[in-house]
């Protein structure tokens, strides 16, 4: 029971690791704040002054660059840690496939980045990105299966 606590417990560790270091070292685009008038230049009641409508313009605009930076950045999140979680599987299957508890944990981890790379790769603007990830996340399901399952199946 503890081996299991300690496995599942390292494999999210690993993935806090993957996205936490993505996070602290690749920064995303900064939310855009919306500009406060001056009291002069509010009007009370339903019509909008010619600034508010300006501003709100320019906010509009400010907002959908920022949308468009976003998918951007989700994108090259997405690849960053595909690209995290394929080390870290090879690592868990190659390495130290021979201290199991923690070739598990590492390898759950690897599994667990996969899922966050693939999330992150949906809330990306492109539909074949989006496709292009869960293909790779098939991939590296099947070839882990095999690798972990089949193949020790057949040494022993």
């Amino acid at each position: 029971m503890l081996k299991s606590i300690y496995t599942l417990f390292l494999a999210l560790l690993i993935a806090l690791f993957v996205g936490l270091g993505i996070d602290s070292f690749y920064h995303g685009p900064e939310s855009p704040k919306y500009p406060s008038l001056p009291i002069s230049a509010k009007q009370v009641g339903c019509e909008q002054t010619i600034e508010q409508q300006r501003i709100d313009k320019e906010f509009s605009k400010m907002q959908d660059d920022y949308t468009k930076e976003l998918k951007k950045y989700n994108q090259n999140v997405s690849l960053l840690s595909l690209i995290a979680s394929i080390i870290i599987l090879v690592v868990s299957l190659t390495f130290i496939a021979k201290i199991k508890m923690i070739a598990d944990g590492i390898l759950l981890g690897g599994v667990l980045t996969t899922m966050y790379s693939i999330i992150r790769g949906i809330m990306s603007d492109s539909s074949q990105f989006r496709f292009l990830i869960v293909t790779v996340g098939l991939i590296i399901a099947l070839v882990l299966g095999y690798v972990k399952f089949i193949k020790t199946q057949k040494t022993i």
